[in-house]
């Protein structure tokens, strides 16, 4: 069935070619690409969207959201570093911007669908009625981790044309069609943050600046001077500048004593973990434990563990054995097999 399509451009060869296969799938499509302070893909970025759309031939549009964006995305982002904690600004964006505003955007212009270039599939459970959130199907791609965050409405609009395939089918494919991002490289970077250092920016962006400290070890003895706790978190040791016996890392940061909390090692692993803004995709709620497949940061390698639901919102995950460096503010995702149960934000041990 033909559909009325927007699809999200950031002017990278993964959604140019979400466009052409929409395209030859018959649909009918409209470009969408966001402006924002540092405009996802740049300048560059947004020329090569259109380019990309002028050659399919479908009309494009460009969405100025710069202060929505401040808003939902790096306003939460700077809050969440100086509560002690590290912030995915991805999944927020995915949530509240790209399926968010941009979704009802396209919905407002006549549109039955919103697609962009992720990774990831989405389907419909005939026996619940429910929309499904999957992995893609070359795990060395897959972002449902970032996704994992959209609720029903969000997901029954979704179409993921990416889902099947491999980086290099990708690339193939863009250069079979003349794409003209065919050879572009991959953003590695958080796009408003391109040089990544983010103590730079949070400073920029508040006009605040951040107290020296103290670092201390977990008897409470003062072990060094930290240069504010923007510029840590949980697991790091580069750059803590204390001279001990063995390495030290990060294992807590505390923003009620300006202080950051150093360990050895072998400290930094817990087999538990609590997390809050629990969003379920595969079912209303968890009525008794499970088990599930769980990751605590997008690279991390999914562990086996048992998730208990605790509230209206809140889940304690214990791990089969424990886990490096577990940090509150990174998303916490579970899977039964290639399908997201849900997840949430990481609070505490």
């Amino acid at each position: 069935m033909a559909y009325k399509v927007a699809i999200g451009m950031s002017g990278g060869v993964d959604s140019s070619v979400a466009a052409w296969l929409l395209k030859e799938q018959g649909h009918d499509l409209l470009g969408l690409t966001l402006r924002l302070f540092a405009p996802c893909g740049g300048k560059d970025g947004e020329a090569d969207a259109r380019a990309v759309a002028d050659h399919l031939q479908f009309p494009h549009e460009i969405i100025p959201l710069d202060k929505e964006f401040r808003a939902e995305v790096m306003d939460p982002f700077v809050a969440c570093y100086e509560r002690g904690q590290t912030p995915n600004p991805c999944i927020q964006c995915n949530r509240n911007i790209k399926f968010g505003i941009l979704l009802d955007r396209a919905i407002d212009a006549g549109c039955d669908a919103f697609a962009t270039g992720h990774y990831a599939k989405v389907e419909r459970d005939m026996g619940t009625g429910r929309y499904l959130l999957k992995k893609g199907t070359h795990t060395e791609k897959d972002q449902s981790y970032f996704l994992y965050a959209l609720n029903q409405r969000q997901l029954a609009h979704t179409l993921l044309p990416l889902g099947g395939l491999s980086k290099t089918q990708i690339r193939e494919i863009a250069h079979e069609q003349k794409l003209v991002n065919a050879s572009r490289g991959d953003s590695q970077d958080i796009c408003f943050i391109p040089d990544g250092d983010y103590a730079t920016f949070i400073r920029n962006h508040t006009g605040r600046t951040y107290p020296t400290g103290n670092f201390v070890g977990e008897d409470g003895e003062v072990l060094g001077e930290h240069q504010g706790i923007i510029n840590y978190t949980v697991g790091q040791r580069r750059g803590l500048a204390v001279s001990a016996a063995q390495r030290l890392y990060v294992r807590e940061i505390s923003p009620e004593n300006n202080a950051v909390v150093l360990t050895t090692n072998d400290a930094l692993y817990s087999k538990t973990l609590t997390a809050d803004t629990l969003n379920l995709i595969a079912t209303d709620r968890l009525d008794t434990p499970i088990r599930a497949g769980v990751r605590i940061r997008s690279r991390h390698a999914e562990q086996p563990a048992t998730v208990e639901q605790t509230g209206a919102d809140t889940i304690r995950v214990t791990f089969d054995t424990p886990q490096r460096a577990i940090t509150p503010g990174q998303a916490v995702v579970m899977y039964d097999g290639d399908v997201v149960i849900g997840g949430g934000i990481i609070t505490g041990l």
